[in-house]
């Protein structure tokens, strides 16, 4: 009765482990969630605000490239980091989510090929899946903090179906904020081979030790075929909101999103309302939240280096890292832990990394920890997680 699409569209890493949390929480036990990126930082009050004060009596639907002032908002923010972008040449999304699969489908046919480092953003599998398209992973490794490889690596991969390349900075799984040099590395690259760049930008703001994020909108040569994809999501701690962006400056790709936009009408009106006014007061907020990521970014690297056995770098950005384990297979290793750990009531949930990963085998030791907790729920968490790599390695592995 089903297609071969949805027959065979993969399940999150990130949440198909849910049901073992679930069945210990009904038992009684606390879950820390360190297995998803949904911040507890409290959503900027100038947000909500803005949403209750939302003057008209009727919610129509709105322009399919979203508001005005909302496209006027974005286009000011990216001028405070001395780039230039005019309102015309950003469009609404709902969610960052839509951004990612309206632009898969404007520069891809069925069976075409996207390349992409990998371990990856686990949704761009789904996505790519759902739009029928190949993504050719481009390998990177723990041991280097997940740099980019050699040139040559990367255009090995490419063949006549490659069309783009994605990029992901600072990078959600891994914490890896590329280089100035690295980006520049993937613009010659897709000029020299006509393709296309999607640079995912999502967590821009959050950079730590006075590293300097780099847009791919800033690389010159390259202005005609790269777009970024962002969303409000992670910045103002606005998960629910849905709303994302595309910021291009080549007008044939933003017609097609805009007549993808249309097919489904327009994006969430009030919570652009939100957003307008997340963007406007972002100097209030954003600074004190990243400060409190950086914090919480110690401790969990603090407490993996107590972890024998256990191997990471510190990560660079986002709030996330991916850390190999001392265990055989981390799949096995999270579902012991919620079936069969716990420390005074209480265990830890995190990702199992393979998923996030394209080539098959590949992270079967590694999970992905997401520091979304404040910073003694972390510390306590991260204990829980090494006392049950001790116990598990002593009375499972042997």
């Amino acid at each position: 009765m089903l297609s071969h699409r949805g027959n065979t569209m993969p399940a999150s890493p990130i949440r198909r482990l849910i049901p073992y949390a679930n069945e210990a929480k009904r038992k009684g036990i606390e879950v820390y969630h360190l297995n998803i990126g949904q911040p507890d930082i409290p959503t900027p009050p100038e947000i909500f605000e803005a949403i209750r004060n939302f003057p008209d009596k009727v919610l129509p639907y709105g322009p399919s490239e979203g508001l005005p002032e909302t496209r006027e908002v974005i286009a000011d923010y990216f001028r405070r980091y001395g780039i230039e972008v005019s309102p015309d040449e950003v469009f609404i999304t709902t969610g960052g989510s839509e951004a990612i699969i309206f632009s898969l489908m404007a520069i891809t046919d069925p069976g075409d090929e996207v390349l992409i480092p990998e371990p990856f953003y686990t949704n761009y599998g789904g996505f790519a899946h759902m739009s029928s398209v190949r993504l050719v992973p481009i390998p990177t490794s723990v041991e280097d903090g997940f740099r980019l490889p050699p040139d040559e690596v990367i255009e090995e991969r490419i063949t006549e179906r490659t069309r783009g390349i994605i990029i992901i900075t600072p990078n959600n799984p891994t914490g890896t904020v590329y280089t100035r040099e690295e980006m520049e590395r993937i613009g010659r690259i897709a000029k020299k081979h006509n393709l296309f760049v999607f640079s995912d930008e999502v967590y821009r703001e959050f950079v730590f030790d006075g590293k300097r994020h780099t847009s791919i909108l800033e690389i010159e040569g390259i202005e005609d075929r790269c777009a970024v994809l962002d969303s409000i999501s992670k910045r103002f701690s606005a998960c629910g909101a849905r709303i994302g962006f595309v910021v291009s400056r080549n007008k044939k790709f933003l017609d097609a999103l805009l007549r993808f936009g249309q097919a489904r009408l327009c994006p969430p009106t009030i919570e652009q309302m939100g957003a307008i006014a997340g963007f406007k007061y972002m100097n209030n907020f954003m600074q004190d939240m990243v400060d409190e990521y950086r914090r919480r970014r110690d401790v969990v690297y603090e407490e993996i280096m107590k972890i024998e056995g256990a191997f990471t770098l510190k990560p660079e950005g986002a709030f996330y890292t991916v850390v190999r384990l001392p265990v055989k297979n981390a799949e096995d290793f999270i579902i012991w832990m919620l079936t069969s750990f716990s420390v005074d009531g209480k265990t830890t949930m995190v990702a199992p990394a393979n998923g996030f990963y394209a080539t098959p085998g590949k992270g079967e030791d590694e999970v992905r920890i997401a520091y979304v907790l404040e910073v003694e729920k972390l510390r306590h968490a991260m204990e829980i997680l090494r006392l049950g790599i001790e116990r598990y390695r002593n009375e499972v592995e042997g």
